[in-house]
C-alpha cells in the first residue's frame, strides 16, 4: 500500500511538472510570436541603440553635472544636445518597474527585458523617430569612449594610431562646436573641461586615465544608506548594553547573598 502511494505521488509530481513546462514554454512561443506579429514591416535605421545609450550615459554622468554646474545651456547645433539623440524620446518612454518587467511609455504594454522593449519601439513605434535629419549619438563614441561603457574592448588590445587621431579630432571638434570660448567665462571653462575630460585620452603612449575629473556623485546614496542602518541599529545596540548591565548588576547581587547565606547556616 505504501508503495502504491509513492508510485502515484511521483507520478503526479511528474505530471505538475510537465504541465509547468509546457505552460512555460508557451508563454515563450506566445511571446516569441507577439514580437513577429510586429515585426511584420522592419523598418532599418543605420544607427545603433545600443552605442547611442552608451554614449548618452557617458554624457550624463561624465559631463552633465558639470554643465548644470554653470547653468549653460547646448546650442541646437552642438551634436551633444538631447534634441540630435535620433532614441531620446523613446528612451525616456521606457518604464523600468521591476529587475524582470520594462513597460512602454507609450501603449503601456511589459516585457521581460529591455531588450524586448527595443524590439517593440523598432516595430511599433518606428514612426516616433525623427529619421529625416542625421543625428546618431552613436556616431561620436569614437570621441566619448563608449567602449570602455560597454566594455567590447580589451584594454590589452593594440592601440591604433590612425583611429586614434580620428578620434581625437572628433573630440577637439565637439568641444569647438559646444563650448566655443568665445561665448564668455562658462563656455570658456567647460571647453577646457571637455578636452581633460574626453580628449587627453586619445593617445597610444603613456598611461591614458579616462573622465580624470569624475562624474555624477554617488557617495550621497551610500552614506544615505549607512545612516539608515545606524540609525536602526542603535537601538538595538543600546538594548544590548541595557542587558549586559543588568546581568552584571544581577551576578553582584548574587555573589553578595552567597557569603550572607553560608554565615547564617555556619554552627555556632
Amino acid at each position: 500500500m505504501v508503495r502504491f502511494t509513492e508510485i502515484i505521488t511521483s507520478m503526479l509530481l511528474f505530471l505538475l511538472l510537465f504541465l509547468q513546462e509546457t505552460s512555460i514554454q508557451g508563454l515563450e512561443e506566445s511571446a516569441a510570436r507577439t514580437l513577429d506579429q510586429e515585426s511584420g514591416e522592419v523598418h532599418e535605421v543605420h544607427c545603433s541603440r545600443e552605442r547611442s545609450r552608451a554614449a548618452w550615459n557617458i554624457i550624463e554622468e561624465y559631463l552633465m553635472p558639470f554643465v548644470e554646474r554653470e547653468r549653460y545651456q547646448f546650442s541646437s547645433k552642438c551634436r551633444l544636445h538631447p534634441d540630435n539623440d535620433l532614441f531620446r524620446d523613446q528612451e525616456q518612454h521606457k518604464i523600468h518597474v521591476d529587475i524582470s518587467e520594462w513597460r512602454c511609455g507609450y501603449c503601456k504594454k511589459k516585457f521581460r527585458a529591455e531588450k524586448f522593449l527595443d524590439q517593440h519601439f523598432d516595430n511599433r513605434h518606428y514612426n516616433l523617430l525623427n529619421v529625416s535629419h542625421s543625428k546618431c549619438l552613436a556616431d561620436l563614441c569614437g570621441a566619448l569612449h563608449c567602449d570602455f561603457m560597454l566594455k567590447s574592448k580589451s584594454s590589452r588590445s593594440k592601440c591604433n594610431p590612425a583611429a586614434v587621431a580620428r578620434n581625437r579630432h572628433l573630440c577637439e571638434s565637439l568641444a569647438n562646436s559646444c563650448f566655443a570660448i568665445n561665448q564668455g567665462p562658462s563656455a570658456s571653462r567647460l571647453h577646457e573641461l571637455f578636452l581633460r575630460q574626453f580628449c587627453d585620452a586619445h593617445i597610444c603612449s603613456g598611461k591614458r586615465k579616462l573622465f580624470p575629473k569624475g562624474g555624477k556623485k554617488k557617495s550621497s546614496i551610500f552614506y544615505l544608506s549607512i545612516s539608515i542602518l545606524s540609525l536602526m541599529l542603535l537601538p538595538l545596540f543600546y538594548l544590548i548594553v541595557y542587558l549586559y548591565q543588568r546581568e552584571i548588576r544581577r551576578g553582584a547581587q548574587e555573589l553578595r547573598r552567597i557569603p550572607q547565606a553560608a554565615r547564617k547556616t555556619k554552627p555556632s
